[in-house]
């Protein structure tokens, strides 16, 4: 079985099912070292979202957020928003894994791992979403983690933006769903805050290894890290640097951001 020939087949797969199969399959074999890495190959361009013939896709301004969690609609809505950000993540963890070559074994291994891990969080959710009578696909959904996607063609830029920014992001924001949805303790609620302590603790690897391969990328092109990891968050995000923001010093500490980046990323005195 060749690598990025079969990857490219599973990324661009719009079948969630198949795709998913496919995937675990692919994985067995790459793990038992049952994987032929081609030499030369030309990874083709994602023009279009995986799930663009399932999915209503708003602009992000459509896409109606609630605040709190006390209705059967407000949980599956919030059910819905995760199980979209992890379907996303599964794209960019198999395209992270398919778009760049020649980088050391480890790398491949470390994004596949990844995609393993939201296939499985996705599917957490996506059960929870079924207990509420609810399917993937019955809201709006927006496309912006494509689009970053998208516009990361570097090892380096799509290192520092997704792991190392919308993902830490969601470390950041985990917490203060777990917090609203304790304020309305049910049985809903309660298994919900259970799949989202899972996904915190591992969405935590996961920024670990955006960080380990942003300064992998970082010493190949001999440039500091730290500044230029604030360089790419105003080219890509402007502004995303100057905001006093709240977030979640222990488990960034835990991905690789030093005290120092806290601060400068808070805009605070201190990273506790």
């Amino acid at each position: 079985m060749y690598y990025f020939k079969t990857l490219e087949t599973i990324l661009f797969e719009e079948n969630p099912q198949k795709k998913f199969d496919t995937f675990t399959y692919f994985y067995t074999q790459f793990l038992n070292n049952e994987i032929v890495f081609e030499k030369e190959y030309l990874p083709l361009g994602l023009e279009k979202p995986s799930y663009d013939s399932f999915l209503k896709i708003v602009l992000p301004k459509e896409v109606k957020q609630r605040k709190y969690f006390d209705t059967v609609e407000g949980k599956a809505k919030l059910l819905h928003t995760i199980c979209h950000i992890e379907y996303c993540a599964v794209d960019l963890a198999l395209d992270a894994a398919y778009r760049f070559m020649n980088l050391p074994f480890e790398y491949y291994a470390d994004w596949l791992e990844v995609a393993e891990d939201e296939i499985r969080h996705f599917k957490m959710c996506e059960k929870l979403l079924h207990r509420l009578g609810y399917q993937y696909g019955d809201f709006e959904v927006h496309t912006n983690l494509f689009e970053a996607m998208k516009k990361t063609t570097t090892l380096l830029s799509r290192m520092a933006i997704v792991p190392r920014y919308l993902e830490a992001n969601g470390l950041d924001q985990n917490p203060k769903i777990m917090e609203k949805l304790k304020s309305n303790p049910d049985e809903t609620n309660y298994a919900i805050l259970e799949a989202l302590n899972i996904i915190l603790e591992e969405e935590i690897t996961h920024v670990q290894k955006g960080d380990r391969w942003f300064k992998y990328a970082c010493k190949e092109e001999q440039i500091e890290p730290e500044q230029t990891y604030l360089k790419l968050l105003e080219e890509f995000y402007p502004g995303s640097t100057q905001k006093k923001q709240s977030l979640n010093f222990e488990a960034r500490k835990k991905a690789g951001f030093s005290c120092d980046e806290l601060k400068r990323l808070a805009n605070s005195e201190s990273c506790e």
